[in-house]
């Protein structure tokens, strides 16, 4: 007698493939290596504050725009003094981040018409091309004139002098800008350069220094001036005898 055969119906064979496929899947799985963890998000621009910097000018600052102490310099492009001050207050700004440098034209009569002459050039090439610009050539006057109202050399010409510098240049704007700075010294008993005025951003008190400070000279007088921010009146000279031999 003959056993019949019976034939697997589609269904039995559709689960049977759909089964192995399972299993093969399942076994590739656990061979795969773990997939390395997702990276985390780098922090945007805008969480990492940038350095503090000034606004374009004037007033042309050097520094940190969020500094407590300002030290305001009265100058004069033409002044000996200034000159030589110049570089030495500058790395003491780039030493003491707390403490920013602003400019104030006090161009001297007795250095006439060269100091206005450089005065209006600095000007100038801040207004067209920044705060960076304007003490770029700030320096560059200083490196490059003859002083005590000699000027610069004749011929001699600014190298980076730029159509918008020239136009400012041919206009009365600088012109109207050191006459008000100028009067503005005036109003203040400051008659002579290199003069300073610390500032304290925080109390509003000031401290008037005259000379080229050296850099002791003036933490001292930053101690002072904090020091005494709650008690001192709102603006003080410091006495000469308290700055060391220090042309005037």
């Amino acid at each position: 007698m003959r056993i019949p055969r019976f034939a697997p119906s589609r269904t039995v064979l559709v689960v049977a493939l759909l089964a192995a496929a399972a299993l093969t899947t399942a076994a590739w799985l656990g061979l795969r290596p773990p997939s390395p963890p997702a990276e985390p998000d780098s922090p945007s621009a805008e969480a990492t504050p940038a350095p503090a910097t000034a606004p374009a000018g004037p007033p042309w600052r050097y520094g940190r725009a969020d500094a407590r102490f300002t030290v305001v310099e009265y100058a004069d492009l033409e002044c000996p003094f200034c000159r030589a001050y110049f570089a030495v207050l500058k790395r003491w700004i780039d030493a003491h981040p707390d403490v920013s440098w602003q400019w104030h034209h006090l161009p001297l009569p007795l250095h006439e018409p060269a100091a206005s002459a450089g005065a209006r050039l600095v000007e100038c090439v801040g207004e067209a091309g920044g705060q960076a610009a304007f003490w770029q050539a700030a320096e560059w006057v200083y490196t490059h004139t003859r002083g005590d109202g000699q000027g610069l050399p004749e011929g001699l010409r600014y190298p980076d002098l730029t159509p918008a510098a020239q136009h400012c240049l041919d206009s009365d704007r600088p012109d109207t800008l050191i006459r008000a700075q100028s009067a503005s010294a005036a109003q203040e008993g400051i008659k002579v350069t290199p003069t300073l005025r610390l500032q304290d951003r925080q109390s509003g008190k000031t401290l008037l220094l005259h000379g080229p400070v050296e850099g002791d000279a003036l933490l001292s007088a930053i101690d002072l001036l904090a020091a005494g921010a709650a008690t001192e009146p709102a603006s003080k000279e410091m006495p000469a005898e308290s700055l060391g031999d220090m042309p005037r």
